[in-house]
């Protein structure tokens, strides 16, 4: 059994225990209370222990927890006035992730993992745009087209709108105006770098999962200030993630302690006008991946901005400060204070408001897993350092990481974009129902005929061609299909 581990102090040690660290937390409290630092501490815990960590980094202060700290008083005074005589300044193993590319290891997905629900909310659709995006991602699974980037998209969008009439009788109407906006989200989502967003090498999550030659778990930081310009982009990017960990680990049972512990900084982004569906699905996800091996840990402002049927899931709780300045902060104070189990010397909701940088209402879940009683304690201070390192720091370690130059390299394979925009040199001559004045004839005038056969294994021949880095596939067997996201399979996809 794996020891607890000390990330508060009262009159006694607080402590969070492993094996109850995969019921996932949530760290709420107002900008400047100490969440930042809170964050730190326990991602240095968990890897001293030898768990992963991922979190993204939103205004560039966590890349410090890769450099041994000292030289801070405020660190000092916090030891001194704690008594931690155990107390020793650390470095820790750090990946550097960048969705652009820049302050870390490029992190991509492809248009076809992304899936139709998860890349409508992206582009901010509305439910008839959405359906025809689903619609455009159904035809391009039945012909085998990958959607891998960006011009894939496009050129699929554009394909199947210049040829409506065909798909019809089939799939059902075709929306030009609908085919127009998602267009327009797209031009919108590639001036705010998506490009960079979509592509090969996927990420593989294997590469979040490494522990360093001492057995500390890796951390990951994923540079998030140019990310957080589109909001709905880094929500997005982020269940991704948390959909591919759940859908590619295999069951664990109850473990000594997680696979993984992910921090998903700024929440309210990921619920911020999300339809109920998807507030159920991620409901679903967040339940169903403890059994995974992983901890999920929200971080917010206030409990308010995570729905109550996620926050039932959050059994480990730190609250920093709340501050009151009109009834509706009232209200919300009275709120988080009542989602902490109870503790008779303690006024919660005064003391909300009155706790220090650096101080919080901790409870956490007992070896049964019920939540202990709530206590005000100090959070011990981090081991590393506070703040940013510097640029020249970074790019050392980013060169010396053990994937280093890997996602670096841009794979640009043939898929939908060189299907439907390059005739193939032999091809045959169109049938008299395929159209032949538009300027995208060629290989998909045979496919999309009227007198095309209809494919009997529409997902094997990509599996067998392309492999699981474009596809994402899961299992080896005949008829097995790709994943579309496990947001869009438990709404109505197909495995």
């Amino acid at each position: 059994m794996t020891n607890p581990i000390h990330i508060a102090q009262a009159e006694h040690a607080i402590d969070l225990l492993p094996q109850m660290a995969n019921r996932h937390g949530l760290i709420t409290g107002a900008t400047g209370t100490g969440k930042t630092v809170t964050l730190q501490v326990l991602a240095e815990q968990f890897s001293r222990i030898g768990v992963p960590v991922f979190m993204s980094d939103i205004k560039g202060d966590l890349s410090g927890i890769s450099v041994a700290g000292g030289g801070n008083s405020k660190v000092a005074a916090r030891v001194e006035q704690l008594k931690l005589t155990d107390f020793a300044y650390s470095a820790y193993p750090v990946t550097f992730w960048d969705a652009f590319g820049k302050q870390g290891h490029p992190m991509r997905a492809t248009i076809s993992d992304m899936g139709a629900l998860l890349l409508g909310r992206m582009l901010n659709l509305n439910e008839t745009q959405a359906g025809v995006l689903n619609l455009v991602f159904k035809i391009a699974d039945d012909h085998d087209l990958l959607l891998i980037d960006l011009k894939d998209l496009r050129a699929m969008l554009q394909y199947v709108g210049d040829n409506s009439k065909n798909f019809t009788t089939e799939y059902g109407n075709v929306s030009t105006a609908s085919i127009g906006a998602i267009q327009r989200g797209l031009l919108s989502l590639e001036t705010q770098g998506g490009e960079h967003i979509f592509g090969e090498p996927m990420l593989n999550i294997d590469d979040l999962m490494q522990t360093d030659a001492q057995g500390h778990g890796m951390i990951n930081i994923l540079a998030a200030d140019d990310l957080m310009q589109a909001p709905k982009t880094y929500g997005t990017l982020l269940l991704w993630l948390l959909s591919e960990l759940y859908e590619n680990l295999p069951e664990a049972g109850d473990l000594d302690k997680p696979k993984l512990v992910f921090f998903f900084d700024e929440a309210h982004l990921l619920f911020n006008d999300a339809p109920t569906a998807l507030v159920d699905k991620i409901e679903q996800v967040v339940r169903l991946i403890r059994s995974k091996g992983v901890g999920v840990y929200f971080v917010t402002q206030n409990p308010a901005d995570v729905p109550d049927k996620v926050l039932s899931q959050l059994g480990n709780r730190v609250q920093h400060a709340l501050r009151a300045f009109s009834p509706r902060d009232q209200k919300a104070v009275n709120a988080a204070a009542e989602t902490m189990r109870d503790n008779p010397e303690l006024d919660e909701a005064a003391a909300i408001t009155e706790l220090g940088v650096g101080e919080a209402l901790v409870s956490c879940l007992d070896e049964k897993g019920r939540p202990s009683i709530v206590e005000r304690a100090l959070i011990l201070p981090p081991t590393a350092q506070i703040g940013p390192i510097t640029a020249e720091q970074r790019a050392t370690i980013i060169q010396n990481s053990l994937i280093a130059g890997h996602y670096e390299q841009v794979i640009d394979r043939e898929s939908a974009f060189e299907k439907i925009k390059q005739p193939q040199a032999n091809a045959a001559e169109p049938t008299p129902t395929t159209p032949t004045t538009t300027e995208n004839d060629g290989w998909l005038d045979g496919i999309f005929s009227d007198n095309a056969p209809t494919p009997t294994r529409r997902r094997e021949n990509m599996l067998e061609s392309f492999g699981k880095s474009a596809a994402r596939a899961i299992g080896s067997e005949v008829g097995r299909t790709l994943i579309r996201g496990i947001l869009g399979s438990l709404l109505g996809g197909k495995k």
